[in-house]
Order: C-alpha cells, then sequence, then structure tokens
C-alpha cells in the first residue's frame, strides 16, 4: 500500500482522533500517549509537531491516499546523548500488516542521518510488542538488550526492548 510521510496539518485532526483513539494502539505507547484520544488531545498534538525545530525533532503523519493514518518521528537527545535520536511511531489498525511502517522508519531514518548531526537512532518498544519488534528488524535495527522489569503500563510490569541502527 502506498503512502507519504508530511507534515502534520490541522484538518488531520480529526483522522488523527479516528486512528489513535484505539486502546490496542495506546497499549503499546507511553503514558504520554492520550487514552482515550480526544479532539482537544489532536490539536495539542498538531500544534506541537508544527512548533518543532526539525533539527532537533521531526514528527510526521503518515497518509495513506490523503488520510492521516499514523505518526513516526523522531527526537534528537542532549547532553552525552547528543548523538543519538530517538524513533518512536504507531499506525492505526486497519493499516497492520501491510509493510508500511518498516519502509516509513526505513525512510525517516534516512532523512534523519542526513539533515541530523547524529549518528546513531534507537527504539525501546515493549517486549510484548512483537509486531513493533519486527518493523525494527525488518528495517535494519539490532537488539541491544532487554530491560527487565523497566516499563508500568496499565497495572502490567513488563519488559522493553533497545533496538539500534547506526549510521553508516
Amino acid at each position: 500500500m502506498d503512502y507519504i510521510l508530511r507534515d502534520w496539518r490541522f484538518d488531520d485532526a480529526d483522522s488523527l482522533v479516528f486512528y489513535a483513539d484505539n486502546p490496542r494502539i495506546a497499549v503499546n505507547l507511553r503514558d504520554l500517549f492520550p487514552s482515550p484520544y480526544t479532539a482537544a488531545a489532536a490539536y495539542d498534538f498538531i500544534t506541537n509537531c508544527r512548533r518543532n525545530d526539525p533539527a532537533v525533532m521531526r514528527i510526521l503523519a503518515i497518509d495513506v491516499g490523503g488520510v492521516a493514518v499514523g505518526s513516526i518521528g523522531v527526537l534528537k537527545k542532549d547532553d552525552v546523548y547528543r548523538k543519538s535520536a530517538e524513533l518512536g511511531y504507531w499506525l492505526g489498525e486497519p493499516f497492520w500488516g501491510q509493510g508500511i511502517m518498516t519502509r516509513a522508519v526505513c525512510e525517516l531514518c534516512q532523512t534523519a542521518f542526513e539533515n541530523m548531526d547524529i549518528m546513531r537512532i534507537f527504539a525501546e518498544p515493549f517486549a510484548w510488542n512483537t509486531g513493533s519488534r519486527r518493523v525494527l528488524e525488518k528495517a535494519g535495527f539490532a537488539l541491544e538488550g532487554t530491560l527487565k522489569n523497566s516499563v508500568y503500563k496499565n497495572g502490567r510490569l513488563g519488559d522493553s526492548c533497545v533496538y539500534a541502527r547506526i549510521r553508516e
């Protein structure tokens, strides 16, 4: 399925709420991701995305057929981690298993390595999120380690995994 990565627009708010308001997505993301996902949350998210400095943070809409169906972004770290960036993403459930996210991760990583002063991109999916882990592995990320009992989500203590891709 074809997709494009593009900047978030305010007219994406309805589709953002439609696809993001899904407990099956929220269970695999940090608590910062609201659940339920409201129109106010969508407006705040889009506002923040539009204010970001692309040299430090780049958060893009995943657009399928003119509709925002997910999000992907990189955040450059600071201090001693200033040559690293963290990757995060989610995709509307109707689009799972179609290869969109793997291609989007590859595309954004290439862009980030070309436009940000970084050497490493990492992601930290929850260990139970096998779909996200597969995306990272297919996109050339290597598992660096498992952090035992590192996350607490919805009353559940679990592990997280550190994956990274190094600039070639």
